[in-house]
């Protein structure tokens, strides 16, 4: 709570008025970093045709989880002090579990929505297919201790979107 108060200019105290444990301001944190990559989400779905292609969808949304950009960055900063928390926190454990399964689970329907769509081939794999693009977002630390750029992060994105929907 002290690095809170400090990035925010404010004493402990003020962030204690608001927060009765780190747990609370963690818990705050990371829904309101899920509204904001909600919200960047959709002004990029916005963007995009209408409906807009099953492919762009899922760039658009792994775009957001990564740090490509500062608001990303910041939102991903959040997730993993969270993360850490969570491992070792019974209630954010579960908290934490059960935002990733829902994520995973709307990951899978837009997958199999396409495949119904005849966007995908019906001999893919749904459950198989969405670990394989949940796996992508595993660029988080090769981009935050620049180990690779975001030019070289988007570049693998696109080249599995394009393998996944024969676009190659």
């Amino acid at each position: 709570m002290r690095e809170v108060a400090r990035e925010a200019d404010a004493s402990l105290g003020q962030v204690q008025h608001y927060f009765r444990s780190r747990t609370a301001m963690l818990v705050f944190a990371m829904e309101f970093a899920a509204e904001q990559t909600a919200r960047r989400v959709t002004q990029g779905l916005d963007r995009l045709g209408s409906p807009p292609h099953p492919r762009d969808v899922l760039r658009v949304t792994l775009m957001e989880m990564l740090p490509l950009h500062p608001d990303a960055r910041a939102t991903s900063r959040m997730s993993a002090a969270y993360t850490l928390e969570a491992l070792h926190d019974p209630e954010l454990h579960e908290q934490a579990r059960l935002g990733l399964h829902d994520g995973r689970a709307l990951t899978e329907r837009l997958i199999r929505q396409a495949i119904a769509d005849g966007h995908l081939p019906p001999d893919r794999e749904p459950a198989i297919e969405t670990n394989l693009l949940l796996a992508l977002t595993g660029f988080t630390p090769l981009l935050e201790f620049d180990v690779i750029d975001p030019e070289a992060a988007l570049a693998a994105i696109d080249y599995y979107l394009d393998r996944l929907f024969d676009c190659t």
